[in-house]
């Protein structure tokens, strides 16, 4: 039996702002921004991301509001490595569906901890879960 030839399909990872987090390519997010303090991605939101009452479910929406609060802490320091959460706080307001946008700001910049917030907003531009946390720089 011959086999045919077959080369692997090869995936090109995605930056995220000079970093590879594998786990978020993985999700699809797409990086838009991240400057001066400020973060902004999105995620199309798939079925396998939902929960049973087919709205994204609320641990994919801690990890998004995750990544976009330290892109803002890199950003405002113009870290290179990553950063490290310390403590997140999240309050979830209404089901998010569609289209996923978070933006992730610096309240507060330190030499080695940064306090962050950030939103999500659905496609008429609601905020539907919101989320402070304190992260460091990683040395």
């Amino acid at each position: 039996m011959t086999v045919p030839n077959h080369t692997p399909h090869i995936h090109e990872r995605t930056s995220f702002f000079g970093l590879d987090i594998p786990f978020l390519d993985h999700l699809g997010v797409v990086p838009e921004y991240a400057q001066d303090g400020k973060s902004r991605i999105s995620l199309e939101l798939k079925p396998e991301f939902t929960n049973s009452f087919q709205v994204a479910h609320g641990g994919l929406i801690m990890t998004l509001l995750d990544f976009a609060m330290a892109a803002a802490a890199r950003s405002a320091a113009q870290h290179a490595l990553g950063v490290i959460t310390i403590d997140m706080t999240t309050s979830f307001l209404r089901p998010s569906t569609g289209k996923i946008v978070v933006e992730g700001s610096v309240l507060k910049a330190g030499k080695t901890v940064n306090y962050c917030e950030a939103v999500v907003l659905n496609g008429a531009g609601e905020i539907t879960a919101k989320a402070s946390g304190t992260f460091t720089l990683r040395r």
